[in-house]
């Protein structure tokens, strides 16, 4: 993999801090010159792992939350990683409507949304170390208007 350009940011798990992502990851989208399809599938996604990572990841306490971005063969690869209590079962955790907060609105549908939104999506997770969200998305839309 050729990085043409990356960036990392890290901030609380605080959910105010959600838009804050979403906002952030699309202005680095930008530089692909996707359309408004593509930017709202990405900030879709990114959405839901990091609300993962703030309710499950680490329940509420606030700790920190790290997104990197990478940009490649006009493909965003997006990282999201927290170091809470981990996912014990991913495979059960990835299925539609499985969740561990019954009380949550939308609970369970996290990595659907994920998987649907974006081209690849893997999950890498230890009990009591953390949770890496990886996901990628070629856009299709460009006409290189702006300088790398």
């Amino acid at each position: 993999m050729n990085t043409e350009n990356e960036m990392k940011l890290e901030f609380d798990s605080r959910s105010c801090n959600e838009g804050f992502a979403r906002v952030s990851v699309a202005a680095f989208l930008t530089q692909l010159n996707p359309t408004l399809e593509e930017v709202a599938d990405v900030k879709t996604a990114l959405s839901e792992a990091v609300t993962n990572a703030i309710i499950h990841g680490y329940e509420g306490k606030v700790e920190k939350i790290t997104i990197t971005c990478r940009i490649f063969d006009q493909t965003i690869e997006i990282e999201v990683k927290d170091h809470g209590v981990g996912i014990e079962d991913i495979r059960r955790a990835m299925e539609p409507l499985f969740t561990t907060k019954q009380d949550c609105e939308r609970a369970g549908m996290g990595f659907s949304f994920m998987e649907a939104f974006m081209d690849t999506l893997e999950v890498v997770s230890s009990p009591g170390k953390g949770t890496s969200v990886k996901m990628t998305k070629k856009i299709l839309h460009t006409d290189n208007r702006y300088e790398r």
